[in-house]
Order: C-alpha cells, then structure tokens, then sequence
C-alpha cells in the first residue's frame, strides 16, 4: 500500500462497537479504560488517535502538538466519534511536560520527529507512565542508554510501537521459524527500500510532493525529515526491518547483536531530484546531502547468525523491507512471496507460491483479530502494535517489544554511521540487557493476545 491510502484508510471512521466487538472479552470490568495522552498529533499521530477512539476501553485524555492546524483536527476527529474533546498542550516545545505530569494517565503515546523521541520518552517514564514511541525509538548511542537506564531506574516500560513486526506474513513466517520449519536459521536479510523523495520534499502546503521545499518552507515530514539526509550518513532508519528479524532470531531474549560493518554509495538521488523538479537554479539545489543513497550493513550474531540490512530512500523504487528468511531447510523471500523448503516443496531448487503456507501457518494472532484490524492503517498491523500497548498496560506487564528492543534496534543507526565514517570498519554493538539476554525467554507474539 502507498503512504497516502496509509493514512486514508487508517482514517475512516466507523462504529467502536462494530469494528472491535471482542475487544472487552475476559478482561475484568475494573480495567477496562486506558487513559492515554498523545504527544505529537500529526499524520502519525492521528493515525494512533483513529486506533484509540476505535477502543472503548480507551480513553483520549490530553494531546500535545506545537501545530495549532494539527490540534483543530485531532479535537475534531475526536467529536465526530462522539467522545470528549481532549485537554490541550501546546504552549512551546516542552508543554509536553506538563502533559506527563497529570494522574489522570496510565500511558503516552508518542509520534513527533525523532529528535524528540527520547526527551519526551524520559520525561513520561520518569512520571512512571507507560511509553509507546514511534519508531526509530533513538538517533544517538547514548540516547538508547538513557533509555535502558530511565526503564531499570523507574520500572516504567517503553514499547518501540514497530508496526511491521505484525504484519501478517511476516508472524507466519515467524511461526514457521518457531516450529522449527527453516531448519536452523543462519542468514536473514531486510531492510527500508522506500522511494521517499517525495516525503522529504513537498510544495509546502500538501505533506506528499509538488514541490521541492523541506525545512522552514516544508510541510509536515519535510520539516524536519530531510535534514537528517543533511547531517548523517548511515542506516537512519533500520526498525521496520530489522525489527522482525530481531524477533525469529531472539535478539535480547537468547541471542544478541555482537558488531557491524557499513557502507554507503554515492548520494546523488536527492539533488538529482532537486533539479528535475525545481530546477538547476533553486536555492535548495545548492544543499549537499550525506546520505548515500543505498546504505547496506552487516551484523554479526552472537549464535553465528547474519544480518544484511539496505537502508534505500532516495533513488525511484518500488516499495520493500527485502526480507529474506533462510536456514538449513530452506528459505523465504519477500519480493518475490515465495518460498523453497527442502523435501517439501514439489520441485526442487525451484520457488513455490509463499500464500498456501501463510494461509497454513497463520498466526493465532491474526486468526484471532483480523476482522477487528481490516480498517486500520497499514494493511491493518497499526490495529495489532497498538492492540501491544494497550493490553500490556491493562495487564500491568511488559510490552512484548521492550525498551530493550527500542534501544538495540535503533542503536544500529549511530553504530552504522561510525562504521561508515571509519571507512566502513567493525563497530561493536553494546549490550544493552547487561548480560540478560541469556537468560530472558522470548515474549513477543506467543499467542492470540498480543
């Protein structure tokens, strides 16, 4: 699906009550509301906003944006569902300090640039608040550490909200990888192939293209977006695809990250951009961008396992994450939903259709729920993470992806960008469990809750 059904999509509204009928069965009647406060209401934002509103056990306490045009619409959204309007934050850049101070909430949702992440993340976890962060969750080494350091110092859990982790062929495959179906996993590929030229610039009135402005004279990501293209060089956004791999290797919970090694091409797909549709003349063909426009990284596993990673962004592409599963039986491949199991698959060394086996090794969590998510955004896997969040906070539990997942995945950015400036030379990745992940038994999706 494209960005924009994305967000048309995940934007229609429909009868709570309709859409999520079971969403209250066997849940005790005392812990059936969530008091939720939204940091940053833009297109992310209201897209979490659309996924409460859709929950009755939910409540929508306080948002939080510095764009007045943001909070207009949120508050209009959440009149038309018939609820309260929200308490409003948005005097400067730090109100939402004030917001995570109230007692009237049980967990905060962030979506704001990534910059602002962790101070916001810090700031709800220091009032003991549950966290759910957008992804990626840190930009720099130590922000992950703060992280880990604010959780093991309060007790208050952050869930990076990755999406892709429930998409639903993906925890089919992870079910296969789990019953053993892969044989002994030793390679695995993934990474953000994403044309986004027309994210990082736009006309300055419309958040997709018309336009080659970013910054100041941007709108929406393209305010603040494109200067990370500016400013670093190095997988700057790594989550969506090493996030579930992370999960059929055991990443934190069993196996670990150990070090990596990256490099970046030539950048020269957003300039080239610049000057097709703006011109050789306009003021911004003048910027230089470090960003290379394919950046690939490898990581070793401390069980022996590879990851490659392709950070693809800048150049005319069809969209992919590039997964590809593969172990001593056989393999996965996504771009071309295809499949190859040794003596099980008819022929061999030749591809058979991946649909029959998704269908077969469906996850319990999508049997179990995928008519509640069919309206929500990206192809329904925005209804599962938030599904995550909330349930874990009715049941007072740790998210199935935790502040330690946050920290890992997103550490693979700065530690990239080393590696890359180093002339693409190992750099340790750190252990963020402190030894624990030798000990932690899995959690993520291991049955039809969450």
């Amino acid at each position: 699906m494209k960005r924009r059904n994305f967000i048309s999509k995940s934007l229609l509204y429909t009868s709570s009550a309709a859409l999520f009928p079971t969403i209250l069965k066997g849940i005790p009647q005392e812990q059936t509301k969530v008091r939720l406060g939204f940091i940053g209401v833009g297109l992310r934002g209201r897209n979490h906003l659309e996924m409460a509103m859709y929950r009755p056990d939910v409540e929508i306490v306080a948002i939080c944006d510095v764009d007045p045009q943001a909070i207009q619409i949120s508050q209009k959204m959440i009149r038309d569902k018939g609820r309260k309007e929200a308490v409003v934050y948005q005097k400067g850049d730090h109100d939402f300090e004030n917001l995570v101070k109230r007692n009237d909430i049980d967990g905060v949702v962030i979506a704001t640039p990534w910059e602002w992440h962790v101070p916001m993340a810090l700031a709800s976890m220091k009032e003991g608040k549950y966290t759910g962060v957008e992804v990626s969750a840190t930009v720099t080494l130590k922000e992950s550490w703060d992280l880990v350091n604010m959780f093991e110092k309060t007790g208050a859990h952050c869930m990076i909200l990755e999406n892709v982790c429930y998409r639903r062929d993906v925890l089919a495959v992870l079910n296969m990888v789990r019953q053993g179906m892969f044989g002994s996993l030793t390679h695995v590929q993934c990474g953000y192939q994403h044309d986004l030229r027309e994210v990082k610039f736009n006309d300055g009135v419309k958040p997709y293209g018309g336009g080659v402005e970013f910054g100041a004279k941007g709108f929406s990501e393209a305010k603040w977006r494109t200067q990370h293209s500016i400013d670093r060089n190095g997988d700057i956004y790594p989550t969506h695809g090493l996030g579930p791999v992370a999960e059929m290797l055991n990443i934190n919970r069993g196996n670990q990250f150990l070090h990596l090694t990256s490099m970046a091409s030539p950048s020269l797909g957003l300039h080239k951009y610049i000057v097709d549709k703006g011109g050789k003349d306009h003021p911004n063909a003048k910027t230089k961008f470090k960003l290379g426009d394919v950046v690939t990284t490898l990581i070793k596993c401390a069980n022996g396992e590879t990851i490659m990673i392709s950070h693809d962004t800048n150049s005319p592409r069809p969209y992919s994450l590039g997964f590809r599963v593969q172990g001593t039986n056989g393999l996965w491949m996504d771009d071309n939903k295809s499949i190859y199991l040794e003596g099980v698959s008819p022929k061999a060394h030749s591809w058979e259709p991946f649909k029959p086996y998704q269908e077969k090794y469906d996850h319990p969590l999508w049997k179990a729920h995928a008519q509640d998510a069919e309206n929500a955004g990206h192809g329904g896997i925005d209804y599962f993470v938030f599904r995550a969040f909330i349930e874990s906070i009715k049941n007072k539990v740790a998210p199935p992806i935790d502040v330690y997942d946050a920290a890992a995945w997103s550490a693979i950015s700065p530690l990239s960008e080393e590696s890359i400036a180093k002339g693409s030379a190992p750099v340790k990745i750190p252990d963020f469990t402190r030894g624990k992940w030798k000990t932690n038994q899995p959690i993520f999706a291991l049955h039809d809750n969450y």
